[in-house]
């Protein structure tokens, strides 16, 4: 589950990921706003190049769309009939309206399109290096330190609880709607707090036995090159153009 599917050998890859936060900080403030369908499909088509060039597996790729379009499915069952607006479809007391499709679609192709922007351009990197990134982009020490931990341990909390649960199931644990299985679940969670608080105590000893002072101290060197400039020139580019199809041209 917590494994690093998306960093592998690719034309992002290899890019600054300084210039990559910002890049998918900026689209992500830039499409975010649009309010129309035409612009929204730009951006769309803009997030599906950039997951072309990060090349990634198409399977963990279709898992991770999925689990978005999910929630995105349960505002197609709820919108179109709640939204007032012109009757596009009607059965009785059931009304689809027209309005309540456009912001259905434009909902999905912008949170799409912030998606696939994202994954290109940040599920790319490991996280370490993506921490490392947020701190040589001065954001606070603490929020880089507290991202680290998570990105280092969560992996380690998960294969926790998968021991605990194969333990229970040897033991003849079936999970079932009943009081007992309730209980059961409420132990194992409390043991996995145990467990947790106990191996956060001796990483903490150990990390002041190496002289921790409250920071990471990387050792990479970031450095923007010719390439870095080109690829965000004509990234910033595109959604310039998206954002004038948006304002100015949307309209003709």
């Amino acid at each position: 589950m917590f494994d690093q599917p998306f960093v592998r050998p690719s034309f992002l890859r290899y890019r600054d990921p300084r210039l990559r936060l910002l890049l998918a900080a900026a689209l992500a403030v830039a499409l975010a706003p649009l309010q129309h369908l035409t612009s929204a499909a730009l951006g769309l088509g803009l997030g599906c190049a950039l997951l072309a060039l990060a090349r990634p597996p198409l399977r963990p790729l279709l898992r991770r769309l999925a689990a978005v379009n999910v929630f995105i499915l349960f505002l197609w069952l709820v919108t179109p009939w709640t939204t007032p607006g012109a009757p596009l479809w009607q059965w009785h007391f059931l009304c689809v309206t027209a309005e309540g499709v456009h912001l259905s679609l434009l909902v999905t192709l912008k949170s799409n399109a912030v998606v696939c922007a994202f994954l290109a351009l940040l599920a790319t990197m490991p996280p370490s290096e993506l921490g490392h990134a947020l701190e040589r982009l001065r954001c606070p020490d603490k929020l880089v330190f507290l991202f680290l931990f998570t990105g280092r341990y969560i992996h380690l909390l998960a294969e926790e609880w998968h021991t605990l649960m194969t333990a229970a199931r040897l033991r003849g644990f079936r999970p079932r709607s009943s009081m007992h299985t309730y209980r059961t679940l409420a132990s194992l969670l409390g043991l996995l707090l145990v467990r947790s608080y106990e191996r956060a105590q001796r990483t903490r000893e150990a990390m002041l036995l190496r002289g921790f002072a409250g920071r990471f101290h990387s050792v990479a060197r970031f450095s923007v090159g010719a390439s870095d400039l080109a690829f965000a020139l004509g990234l910033l580019c595109c959604l310039a153009g998206i954002l004038w199809t948006e304002y100015a041209g949307a309209g003709l």
